[in-house]
């Protein structure tokens, strides 16, 4: 995987643990719910579904970055292209999952999901 690939997934992790900080630990601040389309009404119902899908991208962050590690131990380099790849597939997906439900969340799932995008396709293409 070339350096800049390397950089794309890197920034892809980083991201998502911005991601997590938001969803999971600043979600009540008004600001923050807002980017999600959440109403002061629903903040209690969406709390924990908020706090489940933080953590799911902090451990498609950590498993980006351990896979980064990987890549640079001698012996492991297969195993980190693999873990950087099923990483940022997920980080992809999900990102055109939230595009095809919900339309007003086209930035977010453009900032979600064109890292990863990269970082892949340098991964099987470079």
């Amino acid at each position: 995987m070339n350096p800049v690939g390397q950089a794309a997934a890197l920034i892809a992790a980083l991201i998502h643990v911005a991601i997590f900080a938001m969803e999971s630990l600043l979600f009540t601040r008004p600001a923050v719910r807002s980017r999600f389309h959440v109403g002061d009404a629903d903040v209690a119902a969406a709390r924990p579904w908020a706090l489940n899908q933080g953590f799911y991208n902090l451990f498609l962050a950590v498993g980006t970055i351990v896979g980064l590690i990987l890549l640079h131990t001698d012996g492991y380099p297969q195993a980190g292209r693999a873990l950087i790849a099923l990483a940022c597939a997920s980080m992809l997906g999900a990102a055109l999952v939230l595009i095809a439900t919900d339309r007003r969340m086209a930035r977010g799932a453009l900032m979600q999901g064109l890292m990863p995008l990269i970082a892949l396709a340098l991964l099987i293409f470079a």
